[in-house]
């Protein structure tokens, strides 16, 4: 059965696939360079059905930085609001998202969000488990919860290409540990994190997932609740204040859809009460967002008055 968006997303799609040309794949993580420029796929759960346009919805990509918004979840149902933003701040950085610059000026030098690259770090850091096999198992245990797909697993190939050329972020790491934001060993932190990041999902997970915090962290299947609801108010918040990198403000004012990208191309988006989706397009900006993920969410969002503003 076609759900109502599907005509429209396809139309959607057929404007906006052009936009591929002007961007870029991830070229500085060698295993996202072989990505297809060209792909698109955008899937939309509304609770009941997951309708998709064109583009292969088995398709699997990386979830990259949108791993960040799951990681602070699971971080804030193990320790608690107190604890996480002891470690990593609540504000909006105009800096690209593997800056150091703003931890060399804030005192104390925590990151100032979790969505920038080392705050994500300062809170994967506080995942629980006893190795790091242990807390990637409850990762990917929690992530395939929210998305109702108990098959997800991460893509070594890509784990190991991020592993081996994070040298910046294994800076940021050591300058975290310098000052007391993250203990123990930097290097089994970059094992998780890389893994983390190299979890692969497709857009049909992707909306499923965002239905799952639209609806304040229930299962999407079950509805049974997944986390409390002042977690999923958090996340959504800093999806909305920090979510698309240093081009969130703007994203805020056209669009005005809760949402996280990842520099394989992907987003997601959680309107509130309504609606999960996911999209894929690995051509990027020069801000690491998906060009056309960015134009559908801005054209979805008008024809169906999706922003919470």
């Amino acid at each position: 059965m076609l759900c109502k968006y599907e005509e429209d997303l396809r139309k959607m799609v057929n404007e906006t696939k052009e936009l591929t040309k002007f961007g870029e794949v991830a070229n500085y993580i060698p295993a996202l360079a072989e990505a297809n420029p060209e792909d698109v796929a955008v899937a939309i759960y509304d609770g009941r059905h997951t309708c998709f346009s064109e583009g292969n919805d088995e398709q699997l990509f990386t979830l990259q930085s949108i791993s960040k918004v799951l990681t602070l979840a699971l971080a804030l149902i193990d320790h608690g609001e107190e604890t996480v933003f002891s470690k990593v701040g609540m504000e909006p950085t105009g800096d690209p998202f593997n800056s150091i610059s703003k931890l060399e000026t804030q005192v104390p030098s925590k990151p100032l969000n979790p969505m920038i690259n080392a705050g994500a770090l300062a809170v994967t850091a506080l995942i629980k488990g006893e190795s790091v096999d242990e807390k990637l198992t409850r990762i990917l245990e929690f992530v395939r919860l929210l998305s109702g797909n108990s098959s997800l697993t991460y893509n070594d190939k890509v784990a190991r290409s991020e592993w081996e050329s994070a040298d910046l972020n294994r800076s940021l790491a050591y300058f975290l540990r310098q000052h007391g934001i993250i203990e123990g060993d930097v290097e089994k932190l970059l094992d998780l994190y890389t893994k983390q990041c190299a979890i692969e999902v497709a857009c049909r997970d992707l909306a499923k997932i965002g239905y799952s915090l639209a609806y304040d962290g229930i299962h999407p299947d079950t509805k049974e609740p997944i986390m409390e609801r002042d977690i999923a108010r958090l996340v959504k918040t800093f999806m909305v204040t920090c979510g698309m990198y240093n081009a969130s403000g703007e994203f805020a004012i056209r669009v005005g859809i809760p949402a996280k990208s990842g520099v394989s191309g992907g987003i997601i988006g959680a309107v509130p009460y309504r609606l999960g989706i996911g999209i894929y397009s690995p051509a990027l900006d020069d801000k690491g967002n998906s060009l056309v993920g960015m134009k559908l969410l801005e054209k979805l969002s008008k024809k169906y008055q999706l922003s919470i503003f």
